[in-house]
């Protein structure tokens, strides 16, 4: 079976890892990739990072992406037209709770849109 994926990105390695490692004890199959911190693994952002984390969480279903901070959301933005993929959503949720209850959602094979409106309608 194939699902919608998430890609959580942080300004911190560390907390987009334990976000995902929270996830992981409810939620085993649904696609997760993290994006945390720069190049250098410091606190900040990467394109780079977050391109690559679309692309391993993306099994053709569409991925839902959640962010931390601001400069995150604009580097998101610049990595989603990068793509080229029209099956992408940024949502506006909290982090932690926004990803968990998208991939509770998500592992009941509901599709990207049905997905992001739960995310949506539980914030």
């Amino acid at each position: 079976m194939t699902y919608v994926g998430v890609v959580l990105i942080s300004h911190s390695s560390k907390i987009a890892e334990g976000v995902k490692e929270l996830i992981r004890q409810v939620v085993k199959d649904v696609p997760l990739e993290i994006a945390g911190g720069t190049e250098e693994n410091e606190i900040g952002t990467s394109i780079n990072k977050i391109q690559a984390a679309i692309n391993k969480a993306d099994q053709g279903k569409g991925v839902l992406l959640f962010y931390d901070l601001g400069s995150a959301k604009m580097n998101a933005e610049m990595a989603i037209e990068m793509s080229g993929l029209e099956h992408i959503k940024l949502i506006e949720a909290p982090i932690v709770e926004g990803a968990y209850v998208a991939a509770v959602e998500a592992g009941m094979g509901k599709d990207l849109d049905d997905v992001a409106k739960r995310v949506k309608e539980s914030f």
